[in-house]
């Protein structure tokens, strides 16, 4: 793993694999909103994803005669978000017992708290201002394979549910046998499952009307930007010089949404921050499911991994599609060769025919037949950034003024990316530390001894559990 994430990231290749959200590509997507750069602004936000829309959005919704450029290597949304697989589940239980040890209860119950929390703002801005982005929230099942992991996902549960309170709605969790479990969720084979909310969402178009939604307040948005370079102004003025494919821009601060491709740009977070390639599909379900389509979403928990799968809601485009991915333990040495790249122009083999097979292996007899048009519709990749205690970096770069970062969201952008911007914001004016103490987790923060912490592997792969994957990619 050390060798995997030594590795020196390089930029967004052209030509990734399409995903099944970017099909038909937005209207944004090759947007520019001047034809040239500009020569200066006040904030360079460099990325298109969640993160980057998120803060320019909440940034311009406090300052209109603000200056802030967005700066996207390719298409707007062509990272991570616009390729994860549509889930919105944060799985708080996964980590709560490591979180404990590590952290503390109170930061524990904070983390979970703090989960639960952007999960329903997502969702709730999304019903605010009417954007169509398949929006649903409902239950999601976790079904478990593994003694160890059923054990530990009994005592974690117990866990919040002392600490945060059997009534708190990020506490509420409910398990079934595995005979129930068949029954209820089509799935045999399970030592048992555990339901609890969790919701989809067509990340893509979520985003990419947040863009607008920033651009009718000001935002400058270049797509086909490559951000090749940041040099510190070399006056005594404050700022940086932002170099790109098209030209130079002077920024008074710069922000890093930049997630797993983040050491690219800022090399001393090289084997802090390490990229991970991720697997999705969307298929067709088989004739065998019912024919209004899956109730829940789903994650199939085992021994050293994990699959997740979410189903496309009526009203929306293909309706009634799974959307599956995960699957990264399944190549040789448990996938360590998709540690380390970014390059989501292609894919290992074996981790797609999993992908491609796994969900009719799951459903069993309950699958049927393929479809006749075939199972699988769209398959893709995408890059995720990992950090190496398992948690996000946000906040200003240690000694480097003026230059914030925003990333490592550990596959879990839409659980995690759209607080951390309001917390960022609240960071770039300075306000209150302690009120920001109060409800954003204190190890999510940058600081000088993070950046000392070089990765060791993926926390949460295997039993004793860590940190789920939540977004997902």
């Amino acid at each position: 793993m050390d060798k995997q994430a030594a590795i020196v990231p390089v930029p967004p290749r052209q030509d990734p694999t399409t995903s099944y959200w970017q099909d038909p590509p937005h209207p944004l997507a090759t947007h520019r909103t001047t034809s040239e750069l500009p020569a200066a602004a006040s904030t360079v936000i460099v990325g298109s994803g969640i993160t980057g829309a998120s803060i320019a959005y909440k940034l311009l919704d406090r300052h209109d005669e603000s200056s802030v450029l967005m700066l996207e290597a390719r298409t707007a949304c062509s990272g991570a978000t616009g390729r994860n697989g549509g889930h919105t589940k944060a799985a708080s239980y996964r980590a709560f017992l490591d979180n404990v040890a590590n952290l503390g209860e109170d930061e524990a119950a904070k983390i979970v708290r703090f989960e639960y929390s952007c999960i329903k703002a997502v969702h709730a801005f999304a019903k605010e201002h009417q954007i169509e982005c398949d929006s649903w929230e409902g239950d999601t099942v976790d079904i478990i394979f593994d003694e160890n992991q059923w054990t530990r996902a009994k005592r974690s549960i117990a866990g919040i549910q002392r600490v945060l309170g059997d009534d708190h709605p990020a506490a509420l969790y409910s398990f079934h046998d595995g005979k129930e479990t068949e029954e209820k969720y089509l799935v045999g084979g399970a030592l048992g499952s555990v339901s609890y909310a969790a919701g989809s969402i067509s990340a893509y178009k979520f985003v990419l009307r947040i863009v607008e939604l920033a651009m009718e307040k000001g935002l400058n948005l270049q797509t086909g930007t490559l951000v090749t370079g940041l040099k510190r102004f070399e006056t005594d003025q404050r700022g940086w010089i932002v170099e790109t494919t098209r030209g130079s821009v002077q920024a008074e601060r710069v922000i890093l949404a930049t997630n797993g491709y983040t050491a690219y740009l800022y090399p001393p977070v090289r084997s802090v921050i390490v990229p991970l390639r991720g697997t999705v599909a969307a298929q067709r379900p088989g004739n065998g499911l019912p024919k209004q389509g899956l109730e829940t979403t789903y994650s199939f928990i085992y021994g050293n991994g994990y699959e997740y799968m979410i189903f496309r809601p009526a009203g929306s485009t293909f309706a009634g599609d799974l959307v599956i991915g995960g699957c990264s333990t399944k190549a040789p040495q448990e996938g360590l060769q998709e540690w380390g790249t970014t390059d989501d122009t292609s894919m290992d083999p074996q981790i797609s025919q999993y992908v491609r097979e796994s969900a009719a292996e799951y459903f069993g007899s309950q699958w049927g037949k393929d479809h006749p048009d075939g199972r699988v519709r769209k398959q893709w990749t995408g890059i995720m950034g990992y950090s190496s205690q398992g948690f996000p970096l946000v906040g200003m770069v240690p000694h480097e003024e003026d230059l914030w970062i925003a990333a490592s969201f550990q596959g879990s952008g839409m659980v995690l990316c759209f607080h951390t911007a309001k917390a960022l914001v609240s960071m770039l004016e300075d306000e209150d530390d302690v009120a920001l103490n109060e409800w954003f987790p204190r190890a999510f923060r940058m600081s000088e001894d993070r950046l000392k912490h070089k990765f060791r592997g993926r926390l949460h792969e295997k039993a004793p559990m860590g940190l789920e994957n939540r977004s997902q990619l």
